[in-house]
Parts: C-alpha cells; sequence; structure tokens
C-alpha cells in the first residue's frame, strides 16, 4: 500500500481509520528505512509481522515474483513446490554470479540485497562482539571447515611457493580436512602442558618457520574456540611472528564470536600484528540452521578477493537464516545471549567442580578457555578403563548431547596422519576427562539436568565396579548415606 492507494482507501472506509492503518504501517517502513540508511542491527528486534513485511518486499522484487515475467533461460527461479516457496520467503535466486559470491543478480535486486544487507549487519555485530577494527567480512553458505578451506586457496595465488600450512594442534577434524583438502601439507605443532591447559608451543611453531622457510610455509593456521583442556592459541605472539616473517594468518574463530575473550584476542592479533582472516560458524554463535560460516579481516581487497574464489552462485539460506535471527534479536538482544554466557559458564563450572569432589574428582583448571570445561576422570580410570567409555554412550543414552568423554591412549588416523592422544590435544595428556561447553543459548535447566544425569551415571559405574571387585561403595565426604540407598535404582 502507497500513499496513492491509501487515498483511494479513505473513499471506502473513513478516513480517520485509514490514517490510522497508513500510520502503522509507516512505523514498519521506518524500522526498514533505518536498516537500508545505516546497514546494522538494530538495536531492539523487530516483530516478526516487520520482518516479514521487509522479506516479502524484498521478494516482489525478484523477477521470479514478476507478474507478468516470462522466463525462458535455465535458471528461472522455479519451484515446484509452493511449500518450499514459502520456506524461502520465495527468495529463490541465491545470491552472487557464476563469478563472484558478493556480485549482483540483475534478475534478483531483492536477492542481492538481502545479500549486501545481511554482510552489512553481520559486520556491526562482529564488531559489537569485541573485533572493533574489522573492515570487511562475508556471509558463505558453507560451515566452518569449507570455508577455512576456501581461505587457503585463495591464498595460493599469493603465495605460490606454499607448501606447508603450520597448525597449532586441536584434534578437531574438520580444521585439518580444511588443509588436506585445499592441497596442502599441515605442519603439527604439539602444545605445551601449563598446569592443566594445553598451551601453544611458540618456541617450536618458529623453529618450524625457520627450518621450512617462510617462503615455502603458505600460512599459520591459529585456533581460538576448543575444547578444554586446550586452550585459545596465542594469538598476539602468533600474529606478531606472521608479521616478521611476512606469513600470512588465518584463524579458526568457530564458535568464538559469543565469547568477548576470544574476539579480544582476534582483536589485539590485528592490532600488534598480523591476521588476514578469521572463520567463524553461523550455527554456534547464533543459532541457526547449520550450514554457513562468515570469513572476516582487516583488509578489505584480501576479503574480496575470498568471495571471488568461490565458483558459482550460492545459497541465500545461510543469509536469509541469520539476518532474519539478528533483526528478531537485535543488538540489545545478542548481548544479553553473550551476558547470558558468562553467566552459565560460571554456574557450571561451580556445578562441575562440586560433582567431581563429590565423586573424588577435580574440574580441571583451564582459565583461559571461556567456553569449554574438562573434569578429571581418574577415579573412573583406575576403576576400570572401560568405565570411561561407557560413560560417554551412558550420557548419550540418557540425552545428554554434546558431552565429550575423553580417554587415554586413543589414536585416530585422519586423511592420512596418525594422531596420538586423539580427541585430548596432546600426544600424552596426563589425565583422562570429561567436556562440557557453556555455549550461547545454553540454560540454567540444561546445566542442572546435565549435573543430575551425570552424577547417577558415575554412581552407576561406582557401583558396578565396586560389585566386580566385591569391594565396599566408598564414601567421600559429600556423600550422604542416603545417596547409597538411592544406587539400587537403575538408570
Amino acid at each position: 500500500m502507497n500513499s496513492e492507494n491509501f487515498s483511494i482507501s479513505e473513499k471506502i472506509v473513513s478516513p480517520s481509520y485509514i490514517r490510522q492503518g497508513s500510520q502503522a504501517r509507516r512505523s514498519h517502513e521506518q524500522l526498514i528505512r533505518l536498516l537500508l540508511e545505516q546497514g546494522k542491527c538494530p538495536e531492539e528486534g523487530w516483530s516478526e509481522s516487520t520482518i516479514e513485511l521487509f522479506l516479502n518486499e524484498l521478494a516482489v522484487m525478484d523477477s521470479n515474483n514478476f507478474l507478468g515475467n516470462c522466463g525462458v533461460g535455465e535458471r528461472e527461479g522455479r519451484v515446484a513446490s509452493s511449500l518450499v516457496a514459502r520456506r524461502h520467503y520465495r527468495l529463490i535466486h541465491g545470491i552472487g554470479r557464476s563469478g563472484d559470491i558478493a556480485a549482483i543478480q540483475p534478475k534478483a535486486t531483492g536477492s542481492s540485497l538481502l545479500n549486501k544487507l545481511t554482510n552489512s549487519v553481520v559486520l556491526d555485530i562482529l564488531k559489537l562482539s569485541g573485533v572493533r577494527s574489522v573492515t570487511s567480512c562475508f556471509v558463505v553458505p558453507m560451515a566452518t571447515g569449507m570455508s577455512l578451506t576456501l581461505c587457503f586457496l585463495t591464498l595460493r595465488h599469493k603465495r605460490p611457493k606454499g607448501r606447508y600450512i603450520i597448525w597449532p594442534r586441536i584434534d578437531q577434524k574438520s580444521c585439518f580436512k580444511a588443509m588436506i583438502t585445499a592441497g596442502f601439507e599441515p605442519v603439527v605443532v604439539e602444545n605445551i602442558l601449563e598446569g592443566d591447559e594445553l598451551r601453544t608451543d611458540m618456541e617450536a611453531v618458529e623453529r618450524k618457520v625457520q627450518e621450512l622457510g617462510a617462503e615455502n610455509i603458505l600460512c599459520i593456521h591459529s585456533t581460538t574456540s576448543c575444547f578444554a583442556p586446550r586452550v585459545p592459541d596465542r594469538l598476539e605472539e602468533l600474529a606478531t611472528m606472521s608479521a616478521k616473517y611476512d606469513i600470512p594468518h588465518v584463524v579458526n574463530n568457530a564458535y568464538g564470536v559469543q565469547s568477548s575473550k576470544c574476539m579480544h584476542l582476534i582483536q589485539q592479533g590485528a592490532r600488534v600484528g598480523r591476521i588476514d582472516a578469521f572463520v567463524q560458524s553461523l550455527d554456534k554463535n547464533f543459532m541457526v540452521p547449520v550450514g554457513g560460516a562468515i570469513i572476516a579481516g582487516f583488509n578489505e581487497s584480501f576479503i574480496q578477493e575470498i568471495s571471488r574464489m568461490y565458483p558459482g552462485r550460492a545459497s541465500a539460506s545461510p543469509s536469509l537464516d541469520v539476518l532474519i535471527t539478528l533483526l528478531t534479536l537485535g543488538a540489545s538482544g545478542y548481548r544479553k545471549l553473550l551476558a547470558e554466557q558468562k553467566e552459565m559458564y560460571t554456574y557450571l563450572a561451580q556445578e562441575l567442580k562440586r560433582l567431581a569432589a563429590a565423586h573424588g574428582e577435580r574440574l580441571l583448571h583451564t582459565p583461559h578457555n571461556p567456553i569449554s570445561l574438562a573434569m578429571s576422570l581418574d577415579d573412573l580410570q583406575t576403576q576400570s578403563g572401560k568405565s570411561v567409555t561407557q560413560l560417554g554412550s551412558m550420557l548419550f543414552t540418557r540425552q545428554v548431547s554434546g558431552a565429550r568423554v575423553v580417554a587415554l591412549g586413543n589414536k585416530q588416523m585422519v586423511s592420512g596422519h596418525m594422531f596420538s592422544g586423539f580427541m585430548s590435544h596432546s600426544e600424552a595428556y596426563p589425565h583422562p576427562y570429561l567436556n562440557a561447553a557453556s555455549a550461547v543459548g545454553i540454560t540454567r535447566d540444561d546445566v542442572t539436568l546435565c549435573i543430575k544425569r551425570l552424577d547417577k551415571c558415575l554412581k552407576s559405574l561406582r557401583k558396578e565396579s565396586s560389585a566386580r571387585s566385591g569391594s565396599p561403595i566408598p564414601l567421600t565426604d559429600s556423600t550422604d548415606h542416603n545417596d547409597i540407598e538411592a544406587m539400587v535404582w537403575s538408570i
């Protein structure tokens, strides 16, 4: 409804009512106008009606929704199922063109505008989250691993002699496979143990640089967010080393946007040294479906090079999902989620520490990891090596998802490389342990229920072990005799 249609409507319905309706629509349009003018996430979230109005306005700008359109090409935004069309708000053409994921599509003005706005809003959120000097980013419809591969392939043109990628070890398959898929040879640098934490061995990294020769190294591939007892890499030192030897530096920031500590490390690394790109997942940081990532950096021309490396058009679904989510939350809503993540981290740490003490274990001291926690399973290991792995399956069957149980001595072949002590980020970490993470969106009920079920599983395993050995169940100071009676229940 434009002003002309509203004027005509006054001849049909009372003008005072029409004017009221017109004012209501203008309030929606004012929000849309501010988004278009500023390109920033609105401070307060929008209502669903405003978001749907906006998306419908974008959709009618795409040629597949033109009333008189006659398409004779091979790609005309045709959709056989109306359910699929509604799922995508009739934004069918995707984003980009065959040569550039950021290019404008003549047939899809609305989808192109959606793409540009999404990248602009996401850039604003990255700044809000702590990387204030970031200059450019784009949403890519691939998860973190393939997005890292895209970065490495772009660097190949800049460093034709580059064969190796120096990679402080983190036991996560996709980031390792990202290097292999791009055709490079990962140089795994083992971490060093400091207390309970596994940290970057800077001396070993520099030795590898000198041994291989800087010109033969494609980049340093570092990590922020990770499973404890691994902690974020020493990004400032790595960035300084990258600048010293003129070696590119790519950061795997998979779920680090939700952590002010991880984002601060990236900001500081870029300030004191060199970070060429940092990559983060959409689903882990913004609670949207899996399938998208953000590639960001401090040199706009290099980020544009990465976007041009993407072959062909791309799905608009990840861009649409994250834009809807951020418009719903608003900047204030996302800040609230970040604050709740910190609060739940403290609560989870307290509860795990209490539970660990009750079972003769301890919460590993990993203060440099702002998301993931680890509880030792040493006592469980002494009872039976199988009990450690059994705990993981017991938790999963009792609907505790996301907890990782890491036993000693695991070996895993990943793309031709044998990892000893796989999942522990170290060849010889001294403790078996259980991981739990306080990621964005976690609730107090999630923590409480997890601790309750974990407690029951540990008690059950202790009971089974005691029954096999014929010894009495040991009591700790925090064990109540009523708990012993409760151990007879069957999980």
